[in-house]
Formats: structure tokens, C-alpha cells, sequence
């Protein structure tokens, strides 16, 4: 295993470019593990809290899921309390490979990967409008990323942490937020482009300002941003969230791939809650 990617990995990813648009995207950043053969098989790790991305092709045989099993494993990743996404096979592989380790990994999350090549207007029109972020919504983003990451329960920072990413998203000119008719800012979204696609991602509403329908029109409005700068439009979304996965099919998204997350289990409870 080599620990560098180059044009060989980011071919493989062409087959999953859905279900591994992440894994795409942070490869070719700094990452604490990096090893690839080039052929049938990524390992990306960046640094704690964040998850494992472990690629394998879908006709993967076992001897395969048995090297990663132990790669993962030799470089303290399955005792190191992280979150794993991976393909279904790969996952099933690595919860029972553990237990004979006596290592409790569960499933977490299922993950689906859409996309969205013709946006939809919502049925239902929210007050208030789209609002990109300047740099004097610093402090009101950081209370956005810290509400959004203690909800989902994963990749939480601290308030360094978030500041760091506020000041980067404001500056990238992709964030927003939905201002409602009395001027509050209520739900959050942006969106991050990688080669001819872009992430739609921190979509989140504040709890006091749900079922008003904003998170739908603010992603709509930023999908349509994606798509006129010539982006095809894709997300993550968690597959039990069905309201919200409902809500995304509405104004357009069709699910192109599944992966999900594992965890190990500590005392009958996984480490990362939902």
C-alpha cells in the first residue's frame, strides 16, 4: 500500500463519485492516513473526531475485506473510538471480523447520496429570503455550526474550531442563511464544489423555527445557485431522517447511493449519538 493517491484513486472514485464525493474531497487534503493500492482499495483518515472513509470496489471478496480489517486495525483506527462510512458489505465484514476481537462495532447511520439535475420550486413558500453570509455573521455562524454539530452528535470542535470553519465558509461566498419577515436568521445551508459537482451540506434549522417550511426554500434557492454556476447538486442525508429525506425529493433530489456509518460500542451505547 502506498500512502499517496493520485489519478488512479480519484478513476476509482468515478464509479461511487456519489456515495464517496467526501472521500474525493479530503484525499487530496492533509490527512493523518493516507494508503492506497491503486486498484481495489483507499484508506483516508484525517484527524479525531472525524470519520474513517474506507473504499472498496462492490465485488470486494474477502481476503480484501480481511486486509482492510487489519490495515484499519494496525493503525490504531478500530480501538481509536471512530466513525467508519463505508459500503454495506465492508461494514457487515467489519462488525463481525471485531466481535472475534472482542470489539463491539454497530451500524450508526445509513447514508443516502442524492442529486439534483432539475430542481423543483416548493409547494409552499416561506417568509423571509436567502442571505449570504458576510463577515459580520462571524459570531452567528459559529452558534449555527455549534448547534448543527451537537444535533447530529458528530464532528463536534470547539468554539476555536468553529470559528475557523465560519471564517473559511463566509469567505468562500457559498454560505447562507434564510432570514425570516422579522429579519432572524433561522436555518442555514451551503454548498462546496469539487471538479463538476458541489455538496450541498449544514443544512439546519433552528428548533424554535421548524415545519415553516425555510430549510426547504433555503436549500432550494441553493441548489439553483449550485446549478447556475454550472455544478451538478448532490447531498448526504441520513437515510432515517425520512421527513427530511422527503423534503429534498420534493424540490428535486433523487437518491444515486447508499453507504453507512459504524461505530464501536462502548457499555451498549455507541460512542457518536445521533
Amino acid at each position: 500500500m502506498d500512502n499517496f493517491v493520485d489519478e488512479r484513486d480519484y478513476k476509482l472514485l468515478e464509479a461511487d463519485k456519489y456515495t464517496f464525493f467526501v472521500l474525493k474531497q479530503i484525499m487530496g487534503g492533509a490527512c493523518r492516513l493516507l494508503l492506497s493500492d491503486h486498484k481495489r482499495m483507499i484508506v483516508c483518515f484525517t484527524k479525531p473526531p472525524f470519520p474513517v472513509w474506507i473504499w472498496t470496489p462492490d465485488d470486494a471478496a474477502g481476503e480484501e475485506m480481511e486486509q482492510a480489517y487489519l490495515l484499519a486495525k494496525e493503525n490504531g483506527l478500530i480501538t481509536g473510538g471512530y466513525n467508519f462510512n463505508v459500503k454495506y458489505s465492508l461494514a457487515e465484514y467489519l462488525i463481525k471480523r471485531a466481535a472475534e476481537d472482542g470489539i463491539k462495532m454497530s451500524k450508526s447511520m445509513n447514508i443516502f447520496a442524492y442529486d439534483c439535475f432539475e430542481p423543483q420550486k416548493p409547494d409552499m413558500k416561506a417568509d423571509g429570503t436567502i442571505y449570504r453570509c458576510e463577515s459580520k455573521d462571524l459570531d452567528e455562524l459559529v452558534l449555527f455550526l455549534d448547534m448543527f454539530h451537537k444535533e447530529v452528535g458528530i464532528d463536534q470542535k470547539d468554539i476555536a474550531g468553529y470559528k475557523e470553519d465560519a471564517r473559511a465558509h463566509i469567505d468562500s461566498g457559498k454560505m447562507y442563511f434564510w432570514k425570516d419577515g422579522q429579519g432572524n436568521n433561522v436555518a442555514s445551508c451551503k454548498y462546496e464544489p469539487t471538479g463538476d459537482m458541489a455538496s450541498v451540506n449544514l443544512v439546519f434549522t433552528r428548533p424554535d423555527f421548524r415545519r415553516k417550511h425555510y430549510a426547504e426554500n433555503l436549500v432550494y434557492q441553493v441548489t439553483m445557485k449550485a446549478k447556475e454556476e454550472g455544478y451538478v447538486p448532490m447531498l448526504y442525508t441520513n437515510a432515517d431522517y425520512v421527513a427530511s429525506n422527503a423534503c429534498y425529493e420534493k424540490i428535486g433530489y433523487v437518491c444515486k447511493g447508499k453507504l453507512c456509518t459504524i461505530s464501536i460500542i462502548s457499555g451498549g451505547n455507541s460512542i457518536f449519538r445521533r
